[in-house]
């Protein structure tokens, strides 16, 4: 009878399976229409190979982001009207007391060697006279400023300490629209935070930040206090320096910047080697060509730079540019507007002659000029 107790056994079973089916379906009928995923099919976050939590990235980069706590100290300048004949007969001879006024700032550092050199943006320490960071394991250290770069807000602190944590760096040129990002920073002097979004946009410009832009746009919150920390990638690597928020109110509205870190190295690089940044310079001015102007103008290009002023004895005034010229080429290449052709000239070590191709009265002529050095503006080391 051994087949009739496993008959019976089966017949039971798939009656209980039968029996539960049904009652499932009967309380949740909204599953009955559902289909399984195809064996395979992997999910989102399986498919795109990425972690499901990212805390092994900020445990791997958040060490390297110290907290910047800088002091500016400003003397009030004495009033004239205290020292007016009239208000000293009637209320006497004012102490000469000007009056000492401490501000304090803070802002986000990324350490980025063993030697203690961090970077920051140059708006958390202008004109600081004391700084100091804090790192992640308390220690508070003194930092001096190697060298600023007012034209991209970047600055580069040194610290000296023992066991520095420092951050990996990424590639920012890598990262692409949808990346998941995090920035890491200390947002309103509440202590380290870590907000998490996506690149919302590469190569942002012409956004009146910095003369030099080429944002990173990221709706990972930043706040002020965020300024000068990290933007890194899944991986835990450094790809930018927070810099800046689109706001009206002051608060994130998902709309922040960072400067590349890339960028961010190559100023590094000339501040440690040569005090300050290097920057080719034709001295002339201009504005973006656009399709209504080219019209008026007759000109049948519709990428250029219409150039406004030319700086007497400048390189650009040397190589005979005119203001009316149009530059439409460097070095044979065609201009895509202002902030490429001011790039392309400042990424030009000074002495290097560059041909510039100019329509001037319907013809289109090359002028070949020698670059110069870019002056230092205001609050450059």
């Amino acid at each position: 009878m051994k087949w009739y107790r496993a008959f019976t056994f089966l017949f039971t079973s798939v009656a209980t399976g039968l029996a539960a089916a049904f009652l499932v379906l009967l309380l949740r009928p909204d599953l009955a229409g559902r289909e399984a995923l195809p064996t395979g099919v992997a999910t989102a976050l399986e498919r795109n190979g990425g972690p499901v939590s990212y805390a092994s990235a900020v445990q791997r980069a958040a060490p390297s982001v110290v907290n910047i706590f800088a002091v500016k100290i400003t003397r009030e300048q004495r009033h004239p009207l205290l020292d007016d004949p009239v208000f000293q007969r009637l209320f006497g001879q004012q102490p000469d007391r000007p009056r000492v006024r401490r501000e304090n700032s803070l802002g986000s550092g990324v350490i980025v060697d063993s030697n203690g050199y961090i970077l920051t943006n140059n708006h958390v320490i202008a004109g600081a006279s004391e700084i100091k960071v804090v790192l992640g394991d308390g220690r508070s250290l003194p930092a001096r400023v190697v060298g600023t770069d007012p034209e991209t807000d970047l600055a580069i602190l040194q610290a000296a300490g023992d066991r520095l944590p420092v951050a990996a760096l990424g590639r920012s040129d890598a990262l692409q629209v949808g990346d998941v990002v995090m920035a890491i920073g200390n947002p309103f002097g509440v202590g380290k935070t870590v907000t998490m979004g996506i690149v919302s946009a590469t190569g942002r410009q012409e956004l009146g930040i910095t003369d030099f832009e080429n944002f990173i746009q990221t709706d990972a919150a930043i706040n002020p206090g965020n300024s000068g920390g990290a933007l890194i990638n899944a991986h835990g690597e450094v790809v930018g320096i927070n810099t800046a928020i689109f706001s009206e109110s002051g608060g994130s509205h998902g709309i922040g910047f960072a400067i590349p870190i890339q960028l961010a190295g190559e100023v590094r690089t000339q501040i440690t080697e040569h005090g300050r940044v290097i920057r080719g310079w034709l001295g002339i001015s201009g504005q973006n060509l656009t399709q209504a102007l080219a019209e008026s103008l007759g000109i049948p290009f519709r990428n250029g730079i219409l150039v406004t002023g030319v700086l007497e004895d400048g390189p650009g005034d040397l190589a005979d540019l005119q203001p009316g010229d149009v530059i439409v080429e460097i070095d044979g290449e065609p201009v895509a507007g202002a902030p490429d052709t001011l790039r392309r000239v400042a990424d030009q070590p000074p002495g290097t002659p560059i041909s510039i191709g100019v329509m001037r009265q319907d013809q289109l002529l090359t002028q070949i000029a020698i670059v110069g050095e870019r002056p230092s503006i205001s609050g450059n080391r």
